[in-house]
């Protein structure tokens, strides 16, 4: 067998083989195969696609390709979520603890924030003292006495998808959607998970701009994962507009707490619910997702969920004293305000620009190597739909400097649209797709 040979098959669109497939990723991590070969097929897999076939085994050739999570001994079910990555998405601090507090494990391997969209690791990293660089064992110790455990991942776990995401991102082929599904399923499955739900976003902010292409990436996901005997619930959510009414990573670990207290945002409560329901689901706890939704609200106003992640901060290094101290005040010294420039109301905060925003400021970063910081950010005290005065304060903006405040101010009020009118109502969860139902998907009511 031979790399080039695998290259001209999928090249000409031909279906590859479990071995060809294994031959090349097993090569391309033992050295045996050059870049150069393993780039080309990446390329040619970007503009010939693969079978559910042919992406169901590299998901599994690339899982094995490294250690896995072994979680036997602890009691189950073991349920994750996963979100393309958005603005302002702390869905995951929330609904950890809130799916624990109902008896559900979940083991969650996360990332870290790039380009315009946020990670849930530095956000957990700005709470003073917080680990998630965690040993396996750690993992497991965590996750059976908090019922859930947050960490990053090693170089142990999947190396085939660490070093085909390094390679698809300097060899334009990261949007290829049979590999961001192998790349996203291998990881989620080596941490243990045996349901996972999939938080699949569109819009200005999310990774898939357009709805079309995140359904084909939602329906991917769901095959895929079908294929592999893991049961799967994709939800396509709105990200035009930042979720919540803060983006910065201390700040999102605040309005966390605040939507464990019963005091989040509609929007941000909404995604939230919907996506603990149907991990609720999977895990067999509820017979249909409404009645998931309401034992998850029964479960936040008994105030358990909230004890939980103070208790995974404590377990994981972290602080919970200070954090509770620091709520409020944990800010950046460098700071502006963006006012209205005119009466009217809100139609839209476009998510990409208050990303790239963010990133100016120091709550985001452009390379892997670039540090963040965990006093800036933005709060918004006037959100899509309200009526604002001319002058009055629609942003409070926190910097790691002066320069970053100069920097991302006007991208901040290019981010702001006031018209005349209200805009219409929009549709947060816009359409859920099941492995029994491909091909019958329904749209949630009232939605697209």
């Amino acid at each position: 067998m031979r790399a080039v040979d695998i290259i001209m098959n999928k090249r000409n669109g031909k279906e590859l083989s479990r071995d060809e497939l294994e031959f090349l990723i097993r090569g391309y991590v033992e050295g045996r195969i050059p870049d150069y070969q393993v780039s080309a097929w990446a390329m040619a897999v970007y503009f010939q696609g693969m079978t559910p076939r042919e992406t169901g085994a590299l998901t599994e050739i690339m899982l094995h390709s490294g250690k896995t999570i072994d979680l036997s001994g602890i009691e189950g079910p073991f349920v994750d979520k996963h979100s393309t990555g958005g603005v302002g998405d702390k869905t995951s601090l929330i609904l950890a603890p809130l799916v624990a507090s109902l008896g559900i494990k979940d083991p969650m391997m996360s990332g870290r924030a790039l380009g315009h969209t946020g990670g849930t690791l530095d956000k957990l990293e700005a709470i003073p003292g917080y680990r998630t660089n965690l040993s396996v064992e750690e993992f497991r110790r965590i996750l059976a006495t908090t019922g859930f455990a947050m960490t990053g991942q090693t170089s142990e776990i999947v190396p085939a998808d660490r070093l085909l995401y390094a390679l698809r991102d300097v060899t334009a082929t990261v949007e290829s959607i049979p590999l961001i599904t192998a790349s996203i399923l291998s990881k989620k499955v080596a941490e243990g998970a045996e349901a996972l739900v999939f938080d699949v976003k569109f819009g200005s902010g999310a990774f898939m701009k357009d709805f079309s292409q995140a359904e084909q990436l939602a329906r991917s996901l769901v095959e895929t994962g079908k294929a592999m005997g893991k049961p799967i619930i994709a939800l396509l959510t709105d990200m035009n507009e930042p979720l919540g009414t803060m983006v910065g990573n201390f700040l999102e670990v605040e309005e966390s707490l605040d939507c464990l207290e019963g005091k989040g945002p509609e929007d941000l409560m909404e995604v939230t619910l919907e996506l603990a329901a149907r991990m609720v689901l999977l895990a067999g706890k509820a017979p249909d997702a409404s009645i998931a939704r309401q034992l998850c609200e029964k479960a936040l106003a008994s105030g358990k969920p909230r004890e939980l992640f103070l208790k995974n901060v404590e377990a994981q290094g972290g602080k919970p004293e200070e954090l509770l101290r620091l709520r409020g005040t944990y800010r950046s010294p460098h700071w502006k305000e963006v006012r209205a420039r005119h009466s009217g109301y809100i139609t839209h905060i476009d998510a990409y620009d208050i990303g790239r925003a963010g990133v100016l400021l120091g709550v985001g970063r452009n390379t892997t190597t670039d540090p963040v910081s965990p006093t800036a950010g933005i709060q918004f005290h006037h959100r899509r739909g309200e009526a604002v005065q001319s002058g009055e304060t629609v942003m409070t903006v926190w910097g790691k400097d002066p320069a970053s405040l100069a920097e991302a101010l006007p991208l901040l009020e290019g981010a702001l649209h006031i018209e005349d009118a209200p805009p219409a109502p929009r549709n947060l969860v816009a359409k859920e797709i099941r492995a029994h139902e491909m091909g019958k998907e329904r749209n949630t009511p009232g939605t697209r």
